[in-house]
């Protein structure tokens, strides 16, 4: 039985933009919509790291280029970023926590490099893939280069649908997510 869907594709193809707008589809429709979705942080145009924004609008760093401020701690890095674990999980790990009851979706923005850093995260993840009280909807990256125990995880469930987010189909798949998303809630 279907339970979850998650979205993958190229970076900077659409998927967060793509989450957000059937969350706003699912909200409407009356479910109960919590989580967290990952977005870019730009200064003069050019991107300097991401933040970490929640459903409710909380907002806290996830990684920055080369931060300087985060030297000496413990440094987790993907190519030319360093991550701040501990900002990612002081604002993430509460939300799942506070899922909410059946019926309800919980959004995984994403299930990448930078967020796999944090066994907790991972244990969070697992724990609500089998939990039966939501539905994720979640974002993964494509395979490349040394795979994600995680994200292969994910990909091999028998009760996840990915749907590959593409520049050609990204504005027809909406619906189709939509409907695979209230499919998981029945």
């Amino acid at each position: 039985m279907l339970k979850h869907v998650f979205l993958t594709g190229s970076p900077g193809v659409g998927k967060t933009t793509l989450v957000q707008k059937v969350c706003e589809s699912m909200v409407s429709g009356g479910v109960s919509v919590q989580g967290f979705y990952t977005e870019e942080l730009r200064e003069r145009g050019k991107r300097v790291g991401f933040d970490v924004v929640t459903l409710t609008g909380e907002r806290g760093a996830l990684s920055r280029v080369g931060n300087k401020a985060l030297a000496g701690r413990c440094e987790y890095r993907v190519g030319q970023y360093v991550v701040d674990l501990s900002s990612f999980e002081n604002l993430v790990l509460p939300l799942f926590q506070n899922i909410g009851v059946g019926g309800s979706v919980f959004v995984i923005d994403e299930i990448g490099k930078m967020e796999l850093f944090s066994q907790e995260f991972i244990r969070a993840v697992r724990q609500t893939l089998d939990s039966s009280t939501c539905s994720i909807l979640g974002t993964i990256p494509v395979p490349k280069g040394k795979p994600l125990g995680l994200v292969e995880e994910i990909r091999a469930r028998k009760d996840v649908k990915v749907f590959m987010v593409t520049k050609e189909n990204r504005d027809a798949v909406t619906d189709q997510i939509v409907s695979a998303l209230k499919e998981c809630l029945k």
